[in-house]
């Protein structure tokens, strides 16, 4: 007996079932497309939700030709895995929850039963019962390949929006010519200082900055991990040709990193932004003089 022959006597019913999806594929295909999952989803062309219905059924017939009907990591299931993992991303994008989602697909189970009944000459003898719970299990498993996808989905989604907040959390400002800031506002964790670093070496070749200002007026607390990430900046920006200055050094601050041992000695720090701006544009040979001081002199001048 061969190995093929020995799978069909072990598990008739799973290739009976595999039989059947291949030979409907095309009536499965069409009640699919009125389905609530597909029929939200393509909402372009009717064609298009049929395409993917035919696309889901060759892939649940490949999953029950391997006899692997509840194994989500069926290799049958990988064809659709993408396709699959949009649909429920496109469901999610439009406030419905993975359990919603998981029901949505569970309710494609119903059509699909009442042809296989149909394919039987008494649809409740023994033989057709035990394809119908194969075909049972195997949605079941489609089930849970969306629900993991769909849970792997809005993973990834939060994962893109804690990136967009840190970047958005970390602005590089233009001060003025050659000079950017980047005045941070929070806590600092690894995730952010690299936020914060690139950002600021993009902002560095961008604006062609020959300084840097690291404001941490806004930081709380800063601890060995958060010093050891601003000291990675500063030399990051040296070696792009920038002066990187750190400003705000609150006396808090100030006493933990010293009480942390912290060797800033090589970094060139400024009580406030202001200060750290008025030494850049100093070195710039930019003055700033005091609006009454300017006031005067042009009085003065006049007379």
């Amino acid at each position: 007996m061969s190995v093929s022959e020995e799978n069909t006597e072990q598990e008739p019913a799973a290739y009976q079932v595999s039989a059947f999806l291949e030979r409907r594929r095309e009536q499965i295909a069409q009640r699919w497309a009125d389905a609530a999952l597909f029929r939200t989803v393509f909402t372009v062309s009717r064609d298009e939700a049929v395409e993917a219905g035919r696309a889901v059924t060759a892939a649940l017939a490949a999953v029950a030709a391997s006899g692997r009907l509840d194994d989500i990591r069926a290799s049958g299931f990988e064809a659709v895995r993408d396709q699959l993992g949009r649909m429920a991303a496109s469901r999610a994008r439009t406030g419905i929850d993975p359990d919603g989602v998981a029901d949505e697909v569970a309710a494609l189970r119903e059509p699909v039963t009442e042809l296989l009944r149909a394919e039987f000459p008494e649809p409740y003898a023994p033989e057709a019962q035990e394809a119908v719970v194969a075909l049972t299990v195997l949605m079941g498993t489609l089930r849970l390949v969306v629900l993991e996808t769909t849970v792997s989905a809005g993973e990834e989604l939060i994962a893109r929006q804690r990136e967009q907040l840190h970047e958005v959390a970390t602005p590089v400002i233009k001060l003025w010519e050659s000079t950017v800031a980047v005045p941070l506002i929070g806590t600092l964790d690894s995730a952010r200082s690299q936020v914060v670093m690139e950002s600021l070496l993009n902002a560095i070749v961008a604006e062609r900055a020959r300084y840097a200002i690291l404001d941490i007026t806004g930081v709380p607390t800063v601890d060995s991990l958060v010093a050891q990430h601003l000291m990675k900046t500063v030399a990051a920006a040296r070696l792009m040709g920038a002066e990187c200055i750190v400003s705000g050094i609150r006396p808090a601050i100030a006493q933990t990193i010293v009480h942390l041992g912290i060797d800033l000695g090589t970094v060139l720090t400024r009580s406030s932004l202001e200060d750290a701006l008025a030494y850049a544009l100093s070195r710039q040979g930019v003055e700033i003089a005091p609006l009454r001081a300017v006031g005067a002199a042009a009085d003065a001048g006049t007379r």
